[in-house]
């Protein structure tokens, strides 16, 4: 792809858009950055590419696209933005950063989305390759963008990359040699506008693979199962419920893989550490990608028992009283909910809050009869969700979530379990969901 002296413009001066703009300085291009920040709260690499000549900032309107041969957007960016539907409008080319970087990648890519669970596959596989004796990148929507890494030598065996449906929203050519969807489930409906585009987002992770690659879904997401129809990769499912005749599923305390040339594996169940029938998922989805890369049982295994997980993630954040306390604040849509209060058998006092991405919440209605005890709302979607959960639980409602965990507290008794899974986005209150959860856990140690 020759990109010298092409005029690039790229939207959005975070960690991606900072990279894919230095990026295609090297490449010889123009390149024209733009936010609707100031300069002044860009991320901290902006000053590392600053002063370069090829670059210029320009105002954030359509007017920057004169003369512009291509428009980069980050993730995050939503398809309705004024400069990116001009320059639709315009036949502009759009293209995403992971776009940009697969056209100068050299080493396959195992791509790995869902709308929960992808940081956790992503990270599980890295440790599975690496143990495997292979040299891997694991980035992308997590760590070190695609792109970055683009421009390395790129000595490694393998990329492993966590892809967002922003990310995919602007791909045409981009063809992972293993592509997953774990799932499917409501989220960023204020960003794609219906779950019927957000799905089929998701399924563009499939478009561009032939018959030597692999493709994995969830036999039991009725979402992702029945995208397999169409895909031209061998196609791998992973269930928790059935037996699947090519692919892997739970079988008592034993993962069963029905391989494609007629061979049988088993793993056991308890080398899984970390918690939830939607983590036992997990796990099921990085073993055949492992498998289809060439790493072995025994490595396999290996690394799957020594990976505890992530923080924020249904982590254990500590006891008072005979009352546990989780924090799940990574849990930002009502999917991950769901999943969260599955993994407790006792009862639960459910942290529920933030801001909205327009989640159906009165989904979760089931799961908060069966399963909670009462829920404490908090944040800028307390009112909202609390029309949408009904009566099935009781409920109450705080502005903030210190507020919201010391009502939680006062309302516990031993052998209760206080769970933070928001289902929200952190931003009314928090730069993201890692400070959330930190603060969190500030706020229970000092109960």
């Amino acid at each position: 792809m020759d990109l010298k002296d092409k005029k690039i413009v790229v939207i959005g001066m975070g960690k991606t858009g900072i990279a894919t703009a230095g990026f295609l300085g090297l490449q010889g291009c123009r390149v024209v950055v733009t936010d609707e920040k100031p300069p002044q709260q860009w991320d901290t690499q902006y000053k590392h590419i600053a002063d370069k000549k090829w670059l210029e900032t320009g105002a954030y309107d359509a007017a920057i696209l004169s003369g512009a041969d291509m428009v980069i957007p980050s993730p995050g960016i939503p398809p309705y933005n004024e400069i990116i539907t001009a320059a639709v409008r315009k036949k502009i080319p759009v293209i995403s950063e992971i776009e940009l970087a697969f056209r100068f990648l050299k080493k396959p890519v195992i791509a790995v989305t869902g709308t929960n669970g992808k940081t956790t596959t992503v990270s599980l596989l890295g440790e599975i390759l690496a143990r495997s004796g292979k040299r891997v990148f694991v980035g992308g929507n997590i760590g070190n963008p695609l792109i970055q890494y683009a421009g390395t030598a790129q000595k490694e065996d393998f990329v492993v990359a966590e892809i967002s449906s922003f990310q995919l929203q602007w791909v045409e050519k981009f063809r992972p040699f293993v592509s997953i969807i774990l799932n499917v489930t409501c989220d960023h409906i204020n960003y794609h506008g219906s779950f019927d585009e957000y799905r089929r987002i998701k399924a563009r992770i499939f478009a561009n693979q032939n018959k030597s690659d692999f493709a994995i879904l969830n036999a039991e997401d009725e979402a992702t199962e029945s995208m397999s129809y169409g895909i031209q990769a061998k196609v791998a499912l992973f269930s928790s419920a059935r037996q699947i005749q090519q692919g892997i599923y739970l079988k008592e305390d034993v993962l069963v893989f029905e391989m494609f040339d007629g061979s049988q594996e088993q793993y056991p169940l308890d080398m899984i550490k970390i918690p939830g029938l939607h983590n036992v998922e997990n796990v099921m989805a990085a073993v055949m990608a492992a498998r289809f890369c060439g790493c072995n049982r025994d490595s396999i295994i290996a690394a799957i028992t020594d990976f505890h997980g992530l923080p924020h993630r249904i982590e254990f954040a500590g006891e008072k009283k005979g009352i546990r306390f989780y924090d799940d604040s990574k849990g930002t849509n009502v999917g991950s909910v769901r999943r969260a209060l599955d993994t407790f058998p006792e009862p639960v006092i459910l942290l529920l809050g933030g801001r909205d991405k327009d989640g159906d919440f009165d989904t979760l209605q089931p799961s908060l009869k069966k399963k909670a005890k009462k829920v404490i709302l908090f944040g800028e979607a307390r009112n909202r969700i609390e029309s949408l959960i009904g009566e099935v639980v009781p409920a109450e409602k705080r502005q903030t979530l210190r507020e919201a965990v010391e009502s939680a507290y006062k309302n516990a008794t031993a052998g209760d379990v206080i769970l933070l899974s928001p289902g929200c986005a952190s931003f009314d209150e928090f730069q993201n969901y890692k400070e959330r959860g930190k603060f969190f856990k500030e706020v229970v140690r000092n109960l």
